[in-house]
This record gives structure tokens, C-alpha cells and sequence, in this order.
């Protein structure tokens, strides 16, 4: 006879360990072991890890069980999954699966929980396991409050489509140049580069701050080196407040994308003007692949799910008509 409070359905969202990787690669924990001490690493810390994260997901599955109807997802299983309008759905960290299952979601509530706070710190993990219990309930019964993510979305010409809750990338898989035709705001660029980075506000201190603030450092050190000392210490200065610029955190439901281009090539046919700027709802980016093989586009640092950019293949990068829902 079955004990839950509701009929609720709630989808526990789970990954796998460093020693579950381990042993997948090398068959027994002992092999792993093997492999891991030869290399004067800890492989201690790889059962500590272990163990408390299948303790935490066992204990989410009984604190759940109470409340709703369960389905355990492993995180491989995310981007075929079909999430139900009505699900509630539970990932059992870090941070970046919680950002890596939100982009699968059609705007359904999503609790993220820390399952070992001694480990990670977690910004997007506010939850303990033991928090499940009261929470659930307030959120079934829409008493919680939710935090709006705006997503970015790349659109091609052939149906497909991909969201990024962080950044997208659009490039070659490989360390070789991309080359592609670049359109914003009716301003139009043959490019050669090592690819562009859009990012959301929830990604704006992630992979493009740290773009940005290389840039100016080379560009205040290329500066200082045709300076005397008091226009370089004038420099310094300057790069300290445009650093500072950087670390204001935009909000998570910022109305705009900012684009950047890596390592941007001049040369006879391409150039290097449309190299950093903002993208709205209005004025999308449009961006035309000129690669004649190993184009992609990849969202979130996961670059196993990709889109195939190659030529002639147009990709319009906007905001998303889509908001990830986090349960804060």
C-alpha cells in the first residue's frame, strides 16, 4: 500500500561519480585504484566522493518516495528525456548539471540540491537532501519562489535548435581556425577565428569574463609598453576599473546576450571589427558557416551535444521564447 502524499510526479536527476567513471573505463575499482595511486593521487577521496553522493541519492529517493511518484534519471538520459508539464524535477548537483538539465526543460520548476556541502559550494544548489521533505510540498503547492533564467538559443536553417542556460560556443571541434560570415545590426564580416562565445547573464562571470579579462590585460600591457611610467601607472589604473566593470554579476533574467569573438584573424578577406557587442530579441546575430567539415555548435561546455555547423549552414543566435524556472 502505497504511503505518499500525492500522485505528483518528481524526476530526481542524478550523475555519475569520478569512481563510477573510473571503473566504466578500467572495469573493477581495483584496476582504478591501481591507475590512480600510480599516479601519487589520493584515490581515497574518490570512495569518500562516492560514498556520499549514493547516500544523499538514496536518501532523495526516500525523502521523494514520501511525497510523489519517483523517476530516477541518470544524467546521459537528459536530452531525450520528455519531461512532463506537471513534473517536478530534482537535480542532485553540482552546478553544472543543474544548468545542463534547466536547458531541457519547458519552463518546469527545478530544485537543485547539494548532495555533499563539505565538497562543493554550489550556487545553483541552495538545498540540502534533508530540506526535500518541507520543500516539495510548498513547491506543488506553487508557494515557493521562482527564479527566471534567461536562455540564449541557436536556430539553423535546417529545423534544428539548441539552448545554452551559461554560454553557447560556435567553432571547429578542433584547435583550427573557424571561418564563417558574421551579421549584426545590417553590419555584415568575413571572419577568421578560434570561434564565438555567446553568454547569458547567469554565464556572464563564467567563460566570458574570463575572455574579456584577457583581453585587457593584453591590450593594457601592449598600452604600457610604449608609455613612460606615469601614463602607464594612469593605464593600470584604468584596467582596474574596467576589471571591476567585470565583476558585476548581471542578473540571471538580463534581457540580453553579449557575443565575443576568440582570437579574431585580420587578414585580406576576413576582419576583426564585429568582435564583442549585445544581442537582444531584435537585433539577433547571424552567423554563416564557411567550414567545409567540423563545424559545431555546443551549449554549456558539453560538447558531446552538439549541432553540425558546416557550410552554408546559418545559425541565428537570440534569446530564447523559453525561461528556466529555479526553486529559490
Amino acid at each position: 500500500m502505497s504511503t505518499r502524499s500525492s500522485e505528483n510526479k518528481i524526476i530526481l536527476i542524478k550523475r555519475k561519480t569520478r569512481l563510477e567513471e573510473l571503473v566504466v573505463r578500467y572495469n573493477t575499482i581495483q584496476q582504478a585504484q591501481f591507475y590512480i595511486e600510480r599516479l601519487g593521487a589520493d584515490f581515497s577521496d574518490y570512495i569518500s566522493e562516492d560514498f556520499h553522493y549514493r547516500k544523499a541519492v538514496e536518501s532523495a529517493v526516500m525523502e521523494l518516495g514520501a511525497l510523489g511518484r519517483v523517476q530516477l534519471l541518470e544524467r546521459q538520459h537528459v536530452p531525450n528525456f520528455i519531461f512532463g508539464d506537471q513534473d517536478t524535477v530534482v537535480v542532485l548537483g553540482q552546478d553544472g548539471l543543474v544548468a545542463n538539465t534547466l536547458k531541457y526543460l519547458h519552463e518546469q520548476p527545478l530544485i537543485g540540491v547539494n548532495p555533499d556541502a563539505q565538497r562543493w559550494d554550489g550556487v545553483l544548489l541552495p538545498f540540502t537532501v534533508k530540506d526535500l521533505r518541507h520543500l516539495v510540498p510548498e513547491v506543488f503547492r506553487g508557494q515557493r519562489q521562482v527564479r527566471e533564467v534567461t536562455l540564449a538559443k541557436a536556430q539553423l536553417n535546417d529545423g534544428q535548435s539548441l539552448y545554452g542556460v551559461n554560454d553557447l560556443f560556435v567553432g571547429r571541434k578542433t584547435h583550427v581556425s573557424a571561418r564563417y560570415q558574421v551579421e549584426l545590426n545590417g553590419v555584415t564580416e568575413q571572419q577568421s577565428s578560434s570561434g564565438i562565445i555567446i553568454s547569458t547573464g547567469m554565464g556572464s562571470t563564467g567563460w566570458l569574463k574570463s575572455v574579456l579579462a584577457g583581453a585587457m590585460g593584453i591590450a593594457r600591457s601592449a598600452a604600457q609598453l610604449q608609455m613612460d611610467g606615469a601614463a602607464a601607472a594612469g593605464a593600470r589604473a584604468a584596467g582596474v576599473a574596467e576589471a571591476a566593470g567585470i565583476e558585476q554579476r548581471l542578473p540571471w533574467d538580463h534581457p540580453n546576450l553579449y557575443f565575443t569573438v576568440r582570437e579574431p584573424f585580420p587578414s585580406r578577406t576576413t576582419s576583426a571589427g564585429l568582435v564583442f557587442g549585445q544581442i537582444s530579441s531584435r537585433a539577433p546575430l547571424k552567423i554563416t558557416s564557411q567550414m567545409p567539415e567540423d563545424g559545431v555548435i555546443f551549449s554549456d561546455g558539453v560538447e558531446s551535444d552538439f549541432l553540425e555547423f558546416n557550410s552554408g549552414v546559418e545559425a541565428t543566435i537570440t534569446l530564447g521564447e523559453k525561461r528556466g524556472r529555479l526553486v529559490v
